[in-house]
């Protein structure tokens, strides 16, 4: 049962997970940017993602993504640069897209033809009680009425900041935060937007976390059941999981010994939220694929909720994702860049960013698969993406 308020057990979540992918090396100097022209007929989607051109800037380029995922960039881009390398939080609602530059959160409007208009900023910063990293993610609940943005000091001192977003301007106003938890990292809405989730694993230890969202956007933190599968001569530590729109999570383990470090590949497991929002699985060792992709680092949920995206350190792979039944195995490697960001489009469109300087494009159903014309496309080390589906 719920425990309201009840801290959980504890979990550092350095800065790293933000700050060490951006290294010192030479950038890619240009995107391709696909086809010379716009396409005639009106887009499936655009897609916006955040680069790094220079070591010590970032900037904010849209596509439109045409039949079969085809990208072409949209005029205008660049929308938007910084003087910072580490803008890492992107989420956009149907009119509006926010960006995070670690101290200040954004709003952009979304025109008609996908090119974005900067209309407001807000400094996040002066909301959080010690110096970090605020906007090191950025989540919208199923609504799109409340922001949730991560803030981390790399010392363990992490909560969520909450923002409302006002409907007719794009303007974000703060409404509080999470308490402070040295467990948090990521954050996952539930189908029926009442709960969210979070999964880490930290010195062979797993913490699953969960809140309930209450009518203003604001969470509540209960303490979440979230029983993790055994295994014989082993133990499984959970790392992250996405959400499907029926109330099931998949979530991604390792799997280490009983006294030693967990290791890949990610066994990926199936949870299904019960009416007061813990967390019962039916996975167990014999019945859970693996991944061939080595350290997980991003997960994306088709929109129907049947197909599952893998990206890792090794590449991409899709599976079944078959409700609260085991995961089953779909593809081998689609992809031979390690992948650090996924996003599906409602038009069975799946687009990665690879920190290789890529931008992938794939049209995918449940019976096959082909790589968008184009696809990949050289751009700058890519740190973000998100998807407007049209």
């Amino acid at each position: 049962m719920k425990n309201v308020g009840k801290p959980a057990t504890c979990l550092v979540v350095t800065l790293c997970a933000v700050f060490c992918t951006i290294g010192a090396s030479a950038r890619v100097a240009a995107a391709q940017d696909g086809a010379a022209s716009q396409p005639s007929t009106s887009p499936f989607a655009y897609v916006y993602v955040v680069t790094n051109p220079t070591s010590s800037t970032s900037e904010l380029d849209g596509y439109s993504a045409g039949s079969g995922g085809t990208l072409t960039k949209l005029p205008g881009s660049p929308f938007w640069t910084s003087n910072t390398p580490y803008v890492t939080g992107l989420a956009n609602t149907a009119h509006w897209l926010f960006v995070s530059d670690g101290t200040y959160i954004y709003s952009f409007s979304i025109s008609s033809t996908g090119a974005l208009k900067l209309v407001s900023s807000i400094n996040a910063a002066q909301y959080y009680g010690f110096p970090g990293l605020v906007g090191a993610s950025l989540v919208l609940d199923h609504t799109g009425s409340t922001l949730y943005a991560a803030a981390l000091d790399g010392l363990g001192d992490n909560e969520f900041q909450f923002f409302t977003k006002n409907s007719s301007t794009g303007a974000l106003t703060y409404s509080g935060s999470t308490p402070v938890d040295i467990e948090y990292g990521s954050l996952a809405f539930s189908g029926n937007n009442l709960y969210a989730y979070g999964f880490a694993c930290f010195q062979d230890e797993s913490f699953a976390y969960g809140f309930d969202r209450n009518s203003d956007g604001t969470l509540t933190q209960f303490s979440l059941t979230a029983p993790i599968p055994t295994y014989p001569n082993g133990e499984y530590c959970l790392d992250m999981g996405v959400p499907d729109p029926q109330g099931n999570v998949a979530v991604a383990m390792y799997l280490g010994p009983k006294q030693g470090p967990p290791t890949p590949p990610a066994w990926l497991g199936v949870y299904t939220a019960d009416s007061i929002g813990d967390l019962n699985t039916n996975s167990t060792y014999q019945n859970m694929p693996t991944s061939e992709v080595g350290n997980l680092n991003a997960m994306a949920m088709s929109p129907a909720g049947n197909l599952l995206a893998v990206g890792g350190d090794a590449g991409l792979q899709l599976f079944y994702f078959n409700g609260r039944n085991p995961i089953t195995g779909y593809t081998g490697f689609i992809t031979e860049h390690r992948m650090t960001g996924l996003a599906w489009d409602n038009h069975s469109h799946l687009y990665g960013i690879s920190s290789a300087g890529r931008l992938y494009a794939f049209k995918i159903t449940t019976v096959g698969y082909k790589q968008a014309s184009g696809s990949p496309y050289m751009i700058a080390y890519p740190q973000a993406i998100t998807v407007l589906s049209k």
